[in-house]
């Protein structure tokens, strides 16, 4: 049994640290930059992990509460370490609302179904979405477009598009 568990918990940190090397080549590997790069998995969630460990299995379901920190810390630790890995800390930050949402509903889930926690869930849920969509879209634009006048030609054209047309309907 204590086999199981080691090989459950190595084999995703193994994975990760060879896919970190093989994205990274170039970058010198040492203890620092395993610190560096993985402070979010040797650190965060960890802790969000040994809160829903302490609900499931010692407090027997006891304790709905401990689940609000465990899914912010799981959730921001997960967010912080894509972050880490492929520097994206302009796209990722929505995560850390969408942190609060996955605390929440976890409450929500495994407590009493209060209904009135849906309304914050799904504000921050929506919010955390709507950021990412726009930055992530936002980012695809400007590695599209970088430096190239084409969006403004384009607003140039669909701007005398409109006024022709409406200059049309008006005589």
């Amino acid at each position: 049994m204590l086999n199981l568990n080691r090989s459950a918990f190595l084999g995703p940190i193994l994975i990760i640290l060879g896919v970190f090397m093989f994205l990274k080549g170039d970058n010198t590997f040492n203890a620092g930059t395993i610190f560096e790069y993985f402070w979010p998995t040797l650190f965060v969630i960890p802790v969000g992990v040994f809160f829903h460990w302490l609900y499931f299995f010692i407090l027997q379901r006891r304790g709905v509460g401990v689940l609000v920190p465990g899914g912010i810390l799981l959730t921001t630790g997960i967010i912080c370490q894509i972050s880490m890995l492929f520097d994206i800390w302009h796209l990722m930050w929505p995560g850390f609302m969408l942190a609060v949402a996955v605390g929440l509903f976890e409450l929500y889930w495994f407590g009493g179904r209060n209904k009135w926690l849906l309304i914050p869930i799904n504000i921050l849920t929506v919010m955390s979405l709507l950021f990412f969509a726009i930055f992530s879209i936002g980012s695809i634009f400007s590695m599209v477009f970088h430096n190239q006048p084409i969006i403004a030609i384009v607003l140039i054209i669909a701007g005398g598009l409109m006024m022709i047309t409406r200059n049309r309907k008006t005589m």
